[in-house]
């Protein structure tokens, strides 16, 4: 059976990975002849969360953020079922890569690879599957400095609307993307691509990263929850708005084939808003532990990582052979890697996951030995396939499958 059928199964299955004392001895024992740094992928988690996602969506297709996933045999799969369409690519060469077998591809940000536009730009077909990013009259001049009009078929782009909230004393709270902020600002850029030689305007994007990427149930913080919850709100309805009227204003000018939103923390917000044709999302698959800050939805624990114990610095500690797969973003504790087998452990402050050592100690500590296995999540879903070649797919207590990463694939694309 495909991995795309294993995933379009019913889901009334159980949920083991509620009960951690089978969990994830379970997976110890199915990745045993594997040696560490070993990842793992639980095939009913990873069901679980593609038909949840499906669910949150209502309907609304979703467009894959590979970014979030990096491992193009999930990635082909996820496409395989109803209900998700398109790739969300988050560079041009990783896009040109998965037209191979992909049709339809929105490469996430502006791009000045100029060997890949080159490329993208000299081949019909490519043309026809994958569509740039832009949100400057910048962004146009770059790639016909690179290949003018008349040495070219028509490139495909997709306008940029900055989703970020300008807030009362707070104020800019989102990411810093894209200039195009207002309706105004989107319609004029639109003039600008379709009165351009040489371009399509076929898409519209606005990403509301402070709705998707941010917690309203922080462990251990209900102020801080109290907070998100008022920013997310506020900016719910105020990107409901803005992006309404700004694709209204560009569809006087333009045709739109699509207009994409949201992300995995969003999907239900972002669905509700009628003007959104497909929701990016693709962290949710996996379930990366920065997830389990929402209240909304709960991913299961679908993607980890073993590494061995090799040393006991003390009868009370034990060290774990690398570890420090820091995630990006504001650095801070969250951004680490987070113990969830053994219970009971928890890393040194004073020296944290580290490049090639991590010390653990904690009541689980004093019972490690070397050569034991400790398991840990990633905080963000599709960097962690940034340090492993392959991931092992787990499915009733015995590896099925070996998945080769980006990295397994020879492609480290940013």
């Amino acid at each position: 059976m495909s991995l795309a059928s294993d995933l379009g199964r019913s889901t009334d299955q159980g949920a083991p990975w509620l009960t951690p004392e089978s969990y994830w001895p379970g997976l110890t024992e199915a990745t045993g002849g594997l040696d560490t740094p070993v990842g793992a992928l639980h095939l009913g988690a990873l069901r679980h969360n593609t038909q949840d996602m499906l669910r949150r969506a209502q309907g609304t297709p979703i467009r894959v953020a590979s970014k979030s996933l990096r491992v193009r045999g999930v990635l082909e799969a996820v496409l395989a079922l109803p209900g998700y369409s398109g790739v969300l690519a988050y560079t041009l060469a990783e896009a040109l890569w998965l037209a191979e077998t992909v049709d339809d591809i929105v490469v996430g940000y502006p791009s000045a690879d100029t060997s890949a536009i080159r490329r993208l730009a000299r081949s019909p077909e490519l043309a026809g599957r994958v569509t740039l990013m832009v949100d400057s009259i910048a962004h146009l001049d770059l790639i016909d400095a690179v290949i003018a009009p008349s040495q070219r078929g028509r490139i495909r782009v997709c306008l940029e609307l900055d989703a970020s909230w300008n807030a009362p004393v707070l104020g800019h709270l989102g990411v810093w993307r894209s200039p195009v902020h207002t309706p105004e600002d989107a319609r004029a850029l639109a003039v600008a691509i379709v009165s351009r030689p040489g371009f399509d305007l076929v898409g519209l994007m606005a990403y509301e990263a402070q709705i998707a990427g941010l917690g309203d149930r922080p462990a251990g913080r209900p102020l801080q929850g109290g907070l998100n919850r008022w920013v997310r709100n506020r900016s719910i309805e105020d990107i409901g708005t803005r992006r309404a009227a700004a694709v209204a204003a560009v569809r006087q000018v333009a045709d739109l084939e699509f207009v994409n939103g949201g992300g995995t923390g969003s999907l239900e917000s972002t669905h509700a808003d009628t003007s959104v044709t497909d929701i990016a999302a693709g962290s949710g698959f996996f379930g990366g532990h920065l997830f389990d800050n929402y209240s909304g939805f709960q991913p299961a624990p679908a993607a980890a990582f073993a590494l061995s114990v090799v040393r006991k610095p003390t009868a009370s500690t034990a060290t774990l052979l690398g570890g420090g797969w820091i995630a990006s973003g504001p650095p801070g504790a969250d951004r680490s890697p987070r113990l969830v087998w053994p219970e009971g452990l928890a890393l040194v402050p004073r020296e944290m996951a580290g490049e090639v050592q991590s010390p653990v100690t904690g009541a689980a500590a004093a019972r490690l030995q070397a050569g034991d296995r400790v398991w840990l999540r990633h905080t963000k879903s599709g960097e962690l396939s940034e340090h492993l070649n392959e991931f092992a797919l787990v499915d009733n207590g015995i590896v099925v499958d070996m998945l080769p990463t980006y990295r397994g694939e020879g492609k480290a694309f940013l």
